[in-house]
């Protein structure tokens, strides 16, 4: 798969929207499958486009969605400080900051453990977002 480079005046949406195209396989699947989930469970996430990888956001990052030939990563940049009752964390589980979850072909993810995990993420990043406003 050759990744098309960004153009000029292309949104983080249309860019995601191209990428999830260009897989064209189940990584495209997963990758739109995870994005619905994702504005389902925040409807005020911010979609960008950084480090040639779709990001969402909500008063800070929330996930990164990486793929790689036999897999989709998804990267929660506070992810170690992200409870996650579930287990949905499969890794990056060493680190201090961040947590992922890698799916792999047939992989099916728990629609609603994601979604509570992205609020939960969200709530996180609201809550350290209002910490540095006050400092």
């Amino acid at each position: 798969m050759a990744k098309s480079a960004p153009s000029k005046g292309e949104s983080p949406a249309q860019l995601i929207d191209t990428r999830i195209k260009e897989l064209d396989d189940w990584r495209g699947e997963t990758l739109a499958h995870i994005r619905l989930l994702i504005k389902k469970a925040d409807p005020d996430v911010v979609e960008e486009w950084k480090w040639n990888v779709p990001v969402w956001s909500h008063d800070g990052i929330i996930c990164t969605g990486e793929t790689y030939k036999k897999a989709v990563k998804l990267t929660f940049a506070k992810g170690a400080s992200v409870k996650d009752p579930t287990g949905l964390f499969n890794s990056s589980l060493d680190g201090n900051t961040r947590r992922a979850i890698d799916l792999h072909e047939g992989d099916e993810i728990d629609a609603d453990a994601f979604k509570s995990l992205i609020r939960t993420a969200a709530a996180r990043n609201k809550v350290s977002a209002g910490a540095k406003k006050k400092a």
